[in-house]
């Protein structure tokens, strides 16, 4: 079976998807992997797009994966992006899922707000409790601050700039969900509109939290999209 690698989000881990791993799993070949310093894998050095693209990429060739799909939510759909023009013989096709994909320093910031441990603490303490048994064996609040010490360098300077867009020739799928308030309609169709081989697909009542999201329906996106596209 064809080689399947999803990639979670930001403070995420594999955990998270792993129901839709385990409904792709019957056609492909699924990789769910925990990027470095999220699910209890080591902290890395440093924070970044291109740092964990290469650590897939890495992943692939240790093991022999060519011509993969990939699968990303949020954070993992930019890694995703990047890799696929970066390496674009490993690739063959993409989706993704609630992927931001313009940033600017006054975004970066407010993403970075949501990202301090003693608010996290105070008024969410179900959401730290969440964090630490996610990231078991790590402290949560160094994976936060990896997080906020890269979204602030994204808001700086894109990795990927608009115009690189149309450079990346592989079948791109493009998911969003109509009610997610962290990720435009606009961003998201210009980011379609400029891959020469991509599609559009707006969910039904779905926000940005993946907890939010149908996996039955996105299943069946991703992996029509993968075997028929």
């Amino acid at each position: 079976m064809q080689p399947l690698i999803l990639l979670h989000g930001a403070i995420g881990s594999s955990s998270q998807l792993a129901g839709l791993a385990q409904k792709l799993s019957s056609n492909f070949d699924v990789h769910n992997l925990d990027l470095p310093g999220h699910g209890g894998r080591p902290m890395p050095a440093e924070f970044s797009i291109p740092f964990f693209a290469e650590y897939v990429k890495n992943y692939c060739d240790e093991r022999g994966l060519e011509n993969v799909l990939i699968f990303g939510y949020s954070m993992g759909g930019y890694v995703g992006m990047f890799l696929a023009k970066k390496h674009p013989q490993l690739v063959q096709k993409l989706a993704t899922l609630a992927t931001k994909f313009y940033w600017d320093e006054t975004i970066a910031a407010k993403e970075v707000k949501m990202l301090q441990p003693e608010v996290i603490r105070q008024k969410l303490p179900d959401f730290a409790k969440t964090l630490e048994q996610r990231h078991a064996s790590l402290n949560w609040e160094e994976v936060l601050a990896g997080t906020a010490a890269m979204l602030t360098a994204m808001g700086k300077d894109n990795v990927l700039k608009p115009g690189e867009y149309s450079e990346i020739s592989q079948p791109c799928l493009i998911m969003l969900g109509d009610r997610d308030k962290m990720v435009g309609l606009d961003e998201t169709f210009s980011v379609y509109n400029s891959i020469p081989n991509g599609q559009l697909a707006v969910m039904p009542s779905t926000k940005h939290p993946v907890e939010n999201v149908n996996v039955e329906t996105v299943a069946y996106l991703a992996g029509k999209f993968f075997k028929d596209f």
